[in-house]
């Protein structure tokens, strides 16, 4: 085998005698370590020979761990429809000693069975010149934002250009703040609206429309993870100065995005503007 190719994740007897023996991957705090084992022996069992004898036993340990995942998802999606959706959730934020490292975690696979939601059947609409294809913010980077912008439940939260809805859905359960979708793709805007609809999130709508055309009006903090550039990003950048001149807002950003933001005469970073890590920008006072 060639140093540059495919390598197997090592599952061998040992290896499996550990997992079975560690009952605490089953209890619901040992998240991380779940979800490493789990993604494990999943890449294994795609990869390993049928014959190959340690199959049934990976499938049996994958099928109880899954198992308690989706134990705890149900408890958490049941907790939110009954109103306790923040404390459910705040159990799992990582404060603000957060990597700055690309990539997602274990708390990305934890909220996207929360989140989720049937596939579409329906094709995507192509993108324009200038948008960006859809990549859900890491849940990590969530937390970290209502932490730093301060959102609370007077504020109206407005995601544009939201995807899936996971950013507007955590904002909601975490703050109860008022939260707006907007995102150009009517599929994604749909199956976002339906997840909330299921988990009884009454603060929070999403909206099948381009940017360029919505109603900012009521918006105190903005949300961008580089949805779109150029020109359309300036457009919007135009738009959320004109509504900065009314009333206070916070503009916050995720990838590349928040350099192009930091030249903005009017805008200034509440801090540091780093690479992989939420910025808060707020108008400077005249």
């Amino acid at each position: 085998m060639s140093d540059n190719a495919p390598r197997m994740p090592d599952i061998s007897h040992a290896l499996i005698d550990t997992l079975e023996r560690n009952h605490l991957l089953e209890l619901p705090a040992q998240l991380r370590e779940r979800v490493h084992a789990i993604e494990r022996l999943e890449e294994w069992l795609d990869d390993a020979a049928e014959a190959d004898p340690l199959r049934a036993r990976a499938r049996s340990l994958l099928m109880r761990l899954t198992a308690v995942q989706r134990q705890l998802c149900g408890s958490i999606r049941a907790d939110i429809r009954k109103g306790g959706g923040t404390q459910a959730l705040r159990r799992w934020s990582p404060g603000r000693d957060i990597d700055a490292v690309e990539g997602y975690d274990h708390l990305d696979a934890l909220l996207g069975e929360v989140f989720a939601f049937d596939e579409p059947n329906e094709a995507i609409s192509p993108l324009e010149p200038g948008m960006v294809f859809y990549q859900p913010t890491p849940v990590r980077h969530i937390f970290d934002l209502v932490q730093r912008a301060v959102v609370t439940r007077d504020d109206v939260f407005i995601d544009l250009g939201s995807g899936l809805g996971h950013v507007p859905m955590l904002a909601s359960i975490l703050t109860g703040a008022q939260c707006v979708g907007i995102e150009r793709e009517p599929v994604y805007a749909r199956l976002a609206q339906q997840t909330a609809a299921s988990l009884q999130l009454d603060r929070l709508t999403f909206i099948a429309q381009d940017v360029r055309d919505a109603d900012l009006s009521q918006g105190t903090v903005f949300y961008l993870y580089t949805p779109f550039t150029g020109d359309i990003l300036r457009t919007v950048l135009d738009a959320l100065r004109n509504e900065s001149a009314r009333r206070p807002v916070r503009i916050v950003t995720f990838g590349p995005c928040a350099g192009v933001i930091a030249e903005e005469a009017w805008l200034q970073p509440a801090g540091p503007c780093e690479a992989n890590r939420i910025t808060v920008f707020y108008p400077v006072t005249p």
